[in-house]
């Protein structure tokens, strides 16, 4: 059996046509996890897992950016919130910590968006 709990929560004022890439979002980090954020300041950038909790069903097959006009592609090979475990990644800016809470740029999450795990994006990562 897996279960899964969320460590904080998302807190903005996204909708459905925002920048996401200009986008400030907070992360609240719950009580009881708040003590894993121990020098997170050091990190430049992360990748936080959030739950798409808007999301109800998927697909298998998908256009990119819901537009019909776009080939068809797996799901997989897709940023598609309409997953078979509705997991997001990002990779975001830290921009600073206050105590419990993350203050984060380019998150693609709406408000309240359950989040999952942060972890450090690691110099493999930020290779292009």
């Amino acid at each position: 059996m897996m279960e899964i709990k969320p460590i904080g929560y998302v807190k903005n004022n996204a909708e459905e046509d925002v920048d996401f890439d200009e986008l400030v979002s907070i992360i609240e980090i719950l009580p009881d996890y708040a003590d894993g954020l121990y020098r997170i300041e050091e990190c430049d950038e992360l990748e936080i897992i959030f739950y798409f909790h808007k999301s109800s069903s998927y697909k298998l097959r998908v256009h990119p950016h819901h537009d019909p006009t776009q080939p068809e592609v797996g799901v997989f090979s897709s940023r598609s919130p309409n997953r078979p475990n509705f997991l997001g990644l990002t990779r975001v800016k830290l921009l600073k910590r206050e105590g419990n809470v993350l203050f984060v740029k380019g998150l693609d999450a709406f408000n309240g968006t359950p989040v999952i795990d942060i972890k450090p994006a690691t110099r493999r990562d930020q290779r292009k």
